[in-house]
């Protein structure tokens, strides 16, 4: 099994639509082969934060997921929402 960490800046002011399109994200990512759970997280101290963590049953099920259509196009949908591009951290026991 494996973690995955996404860290996202959201841009000021737009924390209520990126967290209407996180949630069509997150039940997309339920279907995909080999997830195995997930959540959406938020930074205490700064409120434009976000994260995801994820739980994987391996990194190739995880790295099909990534470079799926389907995430690409949930990011997309995501992506004028941010500050800055994602930053993503896979984590291993």
């Amino acid at each position: 099994m494996i973690r995955v960490l996404i860290e996202r800046e959201i841009a000021e002011g737009l924390e209520q639509p990126y967290q209407e399109a996180i949630t069509g994200m997150m039940q997309a990512i339920v279907r995909a082969p080999g997830y195995l759970s997930g959540e959406s997280l938020r930074d205490a101290h700064n409120p434009h934060r976000h994260f995801i963590l994820s739980s994987w049953q391996s990194a190739a099920a995880w790295q099909r997921w990534a470079r799926s259509d389907e995430r690409r196009r949930a990011l997309d949908a995501i992506r004028p929402f941010l500050a800055a591009p994602e930053r993503v951290t896979m984590l291993v026991p």
